[in-house]
């Protein structure tokens, strides 16, 4: 049986819509992720398969094959572990794979469930504010993604949470927050390039700019093949 399940991507500063297809066929047992997923997301398997057995459900012993679509964006971080887990459980029979079709999920899983948090958070809830989708997301990432507005944001601290909440067998209240409390200014705070996803060239331009002090202007261009780039011009000024 085949479920699909909504999550997101950070490339730069923006979220990527990803859609998670989780296979469950017969033949020998094994997990296949294809994607292009990093070293991370190949890992998940493991996270997974004992997160999943630890929440009392059951592992297949079939074929699972995973797609993390589109295939030509890079997918990185752990983020993709619960909307993985919770579209094995559906293409498994072990929930309705109806109730993932109005949900955004990211997370990260425990071995033993429980979910972790993950960044990027604020990027996917302000990518979702005209969606009418409701996000899922890991309890300490909640007040974050609460200030994107729109969405309606539900804390999920475990796999058999999520499961309930999606099966309306348990209820959960959603995030709401005062946006003025997280907009107090901190002198000890500072942009950081560390909160930037990717863009590795980009970055690397900007540092040899400001060791040899020039001026920098961005010029962005949507490519013939549909990607999104930017060039980076470098000015001397002393």
């Amino acid at each position: 049986m085949l479920a699909k399940v909504e999550t997101a991507t950070v490339v730069g500063l923006k979220a990527v819509p990803v859609t998670v297809e989780v296979d469950v066929s017969n033949g020998l047992p094994g997990v296949a992720i294809v994607g292009l997923p990093d070293a991370t997301v190949r890992e998940s398997r493991e996270r997974i398969r004992s997160a999943i057995k630890n929440s009392q459900f059951a592992w297949p012993m079939t074929r699972v094959t995973v797609n993390l679509a589109p295939a030509d964006v890079r997918k990185e971080g752990s983020a993709f572990d619960l909307p993985i887990a919770l579209g094995l459980l559906a293409a498994s029979h072990q929930m309705e794979a109806a109730v993932l079709g109005n949900a955004v999920i990211l997370g990260e899983l425990a071995l033993d469930g429980s979910v972790r948090p993950v960044p990027g958070m604020l990027a996917v809830a302000l990518s979702l504010r005209k969606t009418g989708k409701k996000l899922l997301v890991p309890t300490v990432n909640a007040p974050e993604a609460a200030l994107g507005g729109g969405a309606a944001v539900y804390p999920i601290g475990h796999l058999q949470q999520a499961v309930g909440f999606l099966t309306e067998r348990e209820e959960i209240q959603p995030i709401l927050v005062d946006p003025s409390e997280w907009m107090q200014p901190d002198a000890e705070e500072r942009a950081d390039f560390s909160e930037v996803k990717g863009q590795a060239v980009a970055k690397r331009a900007l540092e040899v700019a400001v060791i040899y002090g020039v001026d920098t202007w961005w010029d962005e261009k949507y490519q013939c093949s549909g990607k999104h780039s930017v060039n980076l011009h470098l000015e001397k000024t002393r």
